[in-house]
């Protein structure tokens, strides 16, 4: 499905819809350039989830956890990395099993992470150029936000 934001408001909307969908286990791979919109996305899906507190991107921690909601929320960011060895270095099969959501922001820095099943999700500019984004969101099993 594809969707156009006006907003980082409206983007952490879409995030948080897209929450309701979500169960133990989902994996989220985000892709789109600096400025698109994908922490503010993770931003939507923690509230929606549940999570109070502050979300900020794991740039130079790498993941960022966020626990107390419906189900706990890792949140990574590939853009550092060289490769799917470092992330199986830090732990990403750990993380799998500990019955939350993985969103890996830069995923296209490890594709072989993100096999069939993995929720996918594309910002990029949309139709007002800077104003907007289009954001794509495929491979969700029980549906996509309306």
């Amino acid at each position: 499905m594809e969707y156009v934001s006006h907003s980082e408001r409206e983007t952490e909307e879409l995030g948080a819809e897209l929450s309701r969908h979500l169960r133990a286990g989902n994996v989220i791979a985000f892709r789109g350039g600096l400025g698109m919109g994908k922490t503010a996305f993770v931003r939507g899906l923690a509230r929606g989830l549940g999570y109070p507190g502050r979300v900020t991107s794991p740039t130079f921690t790498i993941v960022n956890e966020y626990e107390g909601g419906r189900l706990p929320l890792f949140h990574f960011d590939l853009y550092r990395l060289n490769g799917a060895g470092e992330l199986w270095d830090l732990g990403w099969d750990e993380y799998r099993e500990r019955g939350g959501v993985c969103a890996a922001e830069w995923s296209e820095q490890a594709p072989e992470l993100f096999p069939e099943g993995t929720i996918r999700v594309t910002l990029e500019r949309g139709p007002d150029g800077d104003t907007s984004r289009r954001i794509t969101i495929t491979d969700l099993e029980e549906g996509v936000p309306s």
